[in-house]
């Protein structure tokens, strides 16, 4: 009787404190609702500085101009709640690890907090606007870019959480070596085999284009590298 309320008691903190982080999350969304035109604005402004003059942007769904900022403040509004959801689940869990796993686990949250934002900064700020370019430029002369903001918003956010969930790839590898599941070495041996890995996630990460993943292979090769440089085998 007693595990069972004990359980109870679990299920509703874990309730409680899931409530909290969804009402966060809205009220992030209802503060950016006013702002969610000037917000797609300045998310769209990669596509719109590379379109030729001759072009614009347009919308083929009747919901489009509406539906298309509402889903970008509420991805938005997800991605800023990310640090407090996950603050609530380390409360909710907090008591039952043990310290030596409390120490372990609180510097690798922080540090995938700073990766996963520093990969979805890289990806807006570097890849979008190139891979923007790349196609406008490579286009047909006979044809003419009008792009659907529906399309580029879905292209444009695949990339970058794709890119935020690529750069935890040091995590990933740091963890694994510091839980003995990987040696240092075995890594460097199985490289060919994670670079394969690499561009497999990429496809499903990234938009099917083969220059999308090759965008996201590489940095995650990259880090993976990294990650093998500063991690320390298991004693």
């Amino acid at each position: 009787m007693m595990e069972e309320n004990n359980l109870i008691g679990h299920l509703s903190e874990l309730r409680n404190r899931l409530i909290k982080a969804l009402i966060f999350c809205l009220v992030l969304l209802v503060f950016m609702f006013p702002f969610a035109d000037d917000i797609y604005v300045l998310f769209s402004k990669p596509l719109i500085e590379s379109l030729p003059e001759s072009s614009d942007l347009i919308a083929i769904g009747v919901g489009s101009p509406f539906i298309v900022p509402i889903k970008l403040i509420l991805s938005i509004s997800i991605l800023i709640s990310i640090p407090y959801i996950i603050y609530q689940i380390w409360s909710f869990a907090k008591p039952g690890l043990l310290d030596g796993e409390k120490k372990l686990m609180l510097p690798f949250a922080i540090s995938s907090f700073i990766l996963f934002y520093l990969g979805a900064i890289f990806a807006f700020y570097i890849v979008v606007p190139v891979l923007i370019n790349f196609f406008i430029n490579t286009a047909p002369e006979s044809v003419k870019i009008m792009t659907d903001i529906s399309q580029f918003f879905n292209f444009a956010i695949k990339i970058i959480i794709g890119f935020g969930i690529a750069f935890q790839v040091p995590i990933f590898t740091i963890i694994s070596v510091r839980l003995g599941i990987f040696t240092k070495e075995t890594l460097r041996k199985s490289r060919p085999y994670f670079i394969i890995l690499f561009f497999i996630i990429g496809m499903f990460l990234t938009p099917p284009d083969i220059l999308s993943q090759v965008f996201l292979a590489l940095p995650m090769w990259m880090l993976f590298e990294l990650g093998i440089l500063i991690s320390k085998d298991k004693d």
